[in-house]
Parts: structure tokens; sequence; C-alpha cells
């Protein structure tokens, strides 16, 4: 089962085709992002943060139409996205995805971007997956892997959170053999050379992305 998260983040980065081919899924709105769940037709399971971003009027409508939602004070010991985390392992998804949490504020983004690494949410650590209109993040744990091509995506990055060992790129447009860091890395604007590619790591944490260049204007 999979459960989707939808964070108030800018919209411009938000894949709305795709949120509403999930329209029947679960969904839990985070701030603003539950504003625009309801604006999109889709009801989520729960409302949680502190909801500075919204009006009164928009809160009043949250409340008025949605069972279950929780307000929380600015000063908190959780931020809005790792509340919506909470609640979305409260399911015991399989998978969990995570929108609107990219894009604008870099102290945002960098939070969210390791957030998974956080020891209550690391057991969902590859389960999760932060997915905006140019990008799809996935998370590793040791082993070895063979990953697929999304449509429309281009590049294929490989960032090490934490030190890793024995990064291997088998069969990628630029190979890597062996390569080991105790600093983050970012291997950046590799490209698949098939449909399914191939790497290996035997310690650590890696993020993999598929991107692409944003649309043309």
């Amino acid at each position: 089962m999979r459960i989707n998260v939808l964070v108030g983040g800018p919209v411009e980065m938000v894949p709305t085709e795709l949120i509403l081919e999930r329209k029947n899924e679960k969904w839990i709105g985070v701030d603003r992002g539950a504003v625009r769940l309801l604006k999109w037709g889709i009801k989520p399971l729960i409302a949680v943060g502190d909801f500075d971003s919204i009006d009164k009027e928009e809160l009043l409508g949250l409340e008025d139409t949605l069972e279950k939602i929780k307000i929380y004070p600015p000063e908190k010991d959780y931020t809005d996205t790792q509340l919506g985390m909470k609640f979305a392992i409260n399911e015991n998804p399989d998978e969990i995805n995570v929108f609107g949490a990219t894009g604008g504020r870099l102290d945002h983004l960098l939070a969210n971007l390791f957030l998974p690494l956080q020891e209550e949410f690391k057991p969902y650590l590859t389960r999760t997956k932060f997915i905006d209109c140019q990008n799809v993040v996935s998370y590793y744990l040791p082993g070895e892997y063979t990953i697929s091509k999304l449509p429309a995506m281009k590049y294929l990055a490989f960032v090490n959170l934490t030190p890793v060992r024995g990064l291997t790129l088998k069969d990628e447009k630029y190979p890597l053999e062996n390569w080991s860091s105790q600093i983050p890395f970012s291997w950046t604007s590799n490209e698949f050379t098939a449909v399914n590619n191939h790497f290996a790591f035997r310690s650590g944490v890696v993020a993999v992305i598929q991107c692409n260049d944003p649309l043309k204007q």
C-alpha cells in the first residue's frame, strides 16, 4: 500500500497530473498541502501542521471539511514535513511518496533530503521517495541494485549522504569502481545506458536521483 504526502512547498514544483492520477489513493495533507488537495478534489486522511502559511478562512474550510485535523504551534519539536511522515508511518505503508517538499528555501530542501536518515524515520528509509516535477529521490542501504529509468527523466545522480564504501556504478554512462568517501558527495549528470542499470556499495546510505531539466517556458 502506498501513501502520499503533500507538503506546502512551491506549487510550480508539484506534479499535479501525477497527483490527480492518484486521486483515489491515501493522502496526508501538510499545512498548505491540505488546502491544495481539497482544491484538486482529494480528501486527505488527515491534515497536520502549524498552518502558519494559510489564512483563517482556509483553516476554517479544512476544519469544516475534514474528519481529522491536527494543529500544532509554530514552535514545536517537529517540522511540518516530519509530522506528515509520522502520520504516514502510522498507516504502515509499503511506500511513502512525498510531494511539495522540494524547491523554494534551501534550508527546507536540505532538512527534507536528510529526514529519512533520522532514527525515527530510518526504518522507512528505503520506502520513502521525494517527487517533484523534475526529480525523483530514492534511498538505498548497502547492497547490489537494478534501477529502471523513469519516463521523461534524462539524468541520474548518486549522492552519498553518509560515509560510503565501495560505490560501484557498473553500466551507467560514467562508470565508477569501488569508490569511497568520508564526506557527502554527489555524482551528478550521469545517465542510463539502458532501460535498466546497476549499482552497488558496501556501507553507508546513498540517495539516487532521477531528474531532468526544467521545461522551457
